[in-house]
């Protein structure tokens, strides 16, 4: 008979699946399955014979959705140095609410900031997540997507794939890294390069010396590149491999370190909250430090679900990054953050979050680890699946958005209401966050609650304007300050 291990094994079995969205759908899969499964003739045999399958199908449908917990707490209440963990509500099963991707209508633009304006600095790309600037000026965006390693066909996760699909994740990978250059200066590209093809999901990019990096899903490889070039075609020398297989968390993104010796290297769980086994979530959750030259890596910091930008902070000279983390503690919680990185620092996944809150779903606990764990600085709202970081010095825009961090919230799953899918402003004093998060790109969601876009990676390039990768809209929106107003 179908119980409630035999469910929570399809669930398992369907993790798969939740690789299509960087931002983690795990549930959504496990929903969709379970729904799918319910309505097989072939279960037949394991529900009691008075109990008709559908009956069981309907249900657990009715089950999932007594599971949703709309957000007890304002959104702010999630943002800031101390944002408020009050609203705790565990459930098997979350809230769902995937934002269907439509794109953008024709003539339709995302809404900038007062003082500033928004135009398409590259469109009719492919699934572009993330932003590089070369010395010359020419923009790298890597477009890209998880990529499925199994060879065994899975009805499940077939069946699954198509719902996720409306949310913008289920696109095959181009595998490509593109260059654009903008020749004439008037903020659009007018050219167009495959710099880079036939790669694994890349994702982060670096340039050090003649050498550039770029983050595969399964490893860290390596280029020669010479100043203006637009296409390389030399092999890829691997640097290291990276962890891979089960990628619940398929993003690689890299960062140099300032002097060039080390490559540091944002890899997340293989799971929500461990459920999948801490056997499997080695050199995860983590950031890894690597020497170019040997391959040889480390772990730099652990405890970080799922990092994905990274910088330097100009002022104190650290490194910050962003981090996804934990689901299904209802609508408020967790908070994503952005924070600031030690060295052997432990930031608390999967045993706790922002410190010391314990989480008991995962068995056995560790509490010399949670005694250690660091809370993070500035939480970013609970699951806005905040994924691009940019330093915002050296911009052009209002005087307001010059010394702090930019950030791109690809936008939540499982929220009521939605939260995210905008990109936002972070003012920074001394090298710290100094106040409360401006929005400076939004309404990427329409009147029906669908995604026109969802923004990812940003960048500030080199005429200071800033650059938002758009995965849904296929876009590279191009922000810059308006004339029309004061810059201050």
């Amino acid at each position: 008979m179908l119980t409630a291990q035999s469910a929570f094994n399809l669930w398992v079995d369907s993790r798969a699946i939740s690789t299509l969205l960087n931002d983690d759908p795990l549930s959504e899969s496990m929903y969709m399955n379970i729904k799918f499964w319910m309505t097989l003739p072939a279960l037949s045999a394991r529900v009691p014979p008075k109990v008709p399958v559908r009956m069981v199908g309907a249900l657990l449908t009715i089950g999932l959705t007594g599971c949703a917990q709309p957000a007890k707490l304002p959104e702010a209440a999630g943002f800031g140095p101390d944002p408020d963990l009050s609203s705790y509500h565990p459930s098997w099963f979350p809230t769902i609410q995937v934002a269907k991707a439509v794109g953008w209508p024709d003539g339709e633009k995302p809404l900038a900031a007062p003082g500033t304006r928004v135009s398409a600095f590259a469109s009719g790309l492919q699934h572009p997540r993330w932003l590089y600037e070369l010395p010359n000026g020419d923009v790298l965006v890597a477009e890209t997507n998880h990529t499925e390693t199994s060879e065994e066909f899975s009805l499940k996760r077939w069946i699954a794939s198509k719902f996720m699909a409306d949310g913008g994740a289920a696109a095959e990978s181009p595998d490509r890294i593109t260059l654009l250059r903008d020749t004439d200066g008037d903020g659009t590209a007018d050219e167009r390069h495959a710099f880079i093809q036939n790669l694994h999901a890349p994702f982060g990019m670096a340039l050090v010396g003649n050498t550039f990096y770029v983050g595969n899903a399964n490893a860290l490889v390596k280029f020669p590149y010479e100043e203006g070039q637009t296409e390389i075609t030399a092999a890829a020398t691997k640097v290291t491999d990276l962890p891979a297989g089960l990628n619940h968390h398929w993003t690689k993104n890299i960062l140099a370190s300032q002097d060039g010796s080390k490559i540091y290297v944002a890899v997340g769980s293989n799971s929500n909250v461990g459920e999948n086994g801490m056997e499997i979530e080695k050199e995860r959750a983590a950031i890894l430090e690597v020497d170019p030259n040997t391959g040889e890596r480390v772990l730099f910091a652990t405890g970080l679900r799922n990092p994905n930008g990274m910088v330097w902070e100009p002022d104190s000279g650290a490194l910050w990054v962003v981090v996804n983390e934990r689901d299904e503690l209802g609508s408020d919680l967790v908070p994503d953050y952005m924070t600031s990185v030690k060295k052997d620092g432990f930031y608390g996944w999967p045993y706790s979050y922002y410190g010391q809150h314990v989480d008991d779903r995962i068995q056995p606990a560790k509490p010399e680890l949670v005694a250690k764990a660091i809370p993070p600085d500035y939480a970013l709202g609970a699951h806005t699946a905040s994924l691009g970081l940019a330093v915002a010095r050296g911009n052009t825009l209002p005087e307001k958005f010059r010394n702090g961090m930019f950030i791109g919230q690809h936008g939540s799953w499982n929220r009521m209401p939605y939260s995210g899918y905008k990109v936002i402003f972070v003012p920074f004093e001394d090298g710290k966050p100094a106040g409360e998060p401006l929005d400076v790109l939004s309404d990427f969601l329409n009147k029906e609650g669908e995604a026109k876009g969802r923004p990812v990676g940003v960048l500030v390039d080199k005429k200071g304007h800033l650059l938002v990768a758009d995965d849904v809209g296929n876009v590279i929106w191009n922000v810059q300050a308006d004339r029309q107003y004061p810059v201050r």
